[in-house]
């Protein structure tokens, strides 16, 4: 099997926020003061949500291109913010 969307996208954001992607278990990269899950599926929007509960860290998705528009329109309020797929900030997180 080869490398998903998903993968990539957290290998890349991981690589330029100078951390690992944990593919494992948990938030896919964690930084001093972020905490970034991503998500290539709008349907799993909520499950990554549920994902960044319980950090102190600032929170955001991060989620291809095409789908920024939709993840801001479902963080509303949330308090998450939302990346595209190379890990520039499209709405800022609390």
């Amino acid at each position: 099997m080869g490398i998903t969307k998903h993968d990539k996208i957290a290998k890349e954001i991981a690589d330029k926020k100078g951390t690992v992607y944990h593919f494992d278990k948990g938030v896919d990269v964690k930084t001093p003061t972020q905490a970034i899950e991503v998500e290539v599926d709008p349907g799993k929007f909520k499950e990554g949500a549920r994902q960044l509960r319980g950090t102190t860290k600032a929170r955001y998705l991060a989620v291809p291109n095409k789908l920024v528009k939709e993840a801001i329109e479902y963080t509303e309020g949330m308090g998450i913010g939302v990346m595209n797929e190379h890990g520039k900030i499209k709405k800022r997180g609390s």
